[in-house]
């Protein structure tokens, strides 16, 4: 069976839960990374939603392409959809991703649905931090979900000036 590529943009990234027999960074264009999506169990609660990264449409996203072996296909991608497809919230599709190295490969990716009722399209920095500040859910708190995000993209050398100025004013409503 033939290797496919998987394409990662938040904690994918740095917890794959899969071997990977290449990572390489990648970009994928026509989407962004975003706190879109509406999660009342993992990082909130029904009363008190938080919120969780989405790919959604516009702009383009840096992040992790994984090559799996192709023998492995089937383990990898049941528990990706086990992962990944929880409520529905995101869409499995194949995308363009452009390899840092300049190779283009076709990868498998995860994209918000924005018909589903927990997509919650584009916020404000301001808004997302209120509603991130004080949500919890079944994972924890939905600050440290997002800081840890950003301190991992850092990490990686992954800049997400959005994302990151959504984490410094959840650090100044810490104060």
């Amino acid at each position: 069976m033939t290797d496919f590529w998987v394409f990662g943009y938040g904690s994918l990234m740095w917890r794959p839960e899969f071997e990977p027999l290449e990572t390489v960074r990648a970009r994928l264009h026509g989407y962004r990374r975003s706190l879109c999506i509406s999660s009342h169990v993992m990082r909130g609660t029904p009363e008190r939603p938080g919120l969780v990264l989405g790919l959604d449409r516009g702009g383009s996203c840096v992040g992790l392409a994984f090559r799996v072996d192709g023998r492995q296909h089937d383990k990898v991608m049941a528990d990706l959809r086990a992962r990944e497809l929880v409520t529905n919230v995101y869409l499995e599709c194949r995308r363009n991703v452009q390899l840092a190295d300049g190779r283009r490969i076709e990868a498998v990716c995860y994209v918000v649905d924005r018909y589903h009722d927990q997509y919650l399209g584009s916020l404000s920095v301001s808004d997302a931090a209120q509603r991130v500040a004080g949500a919890t859910g079944k994972f924890g708190p939905n600050a440290d979900y997002v800081l840890n995000t950003v301190d991992h993209l850092l990490e990686l050398n992954i800049r997400d000036g959005w994302l990151e100025a959504v984490a410094k004013e959840l650090k100044a409503g810490a104060r």
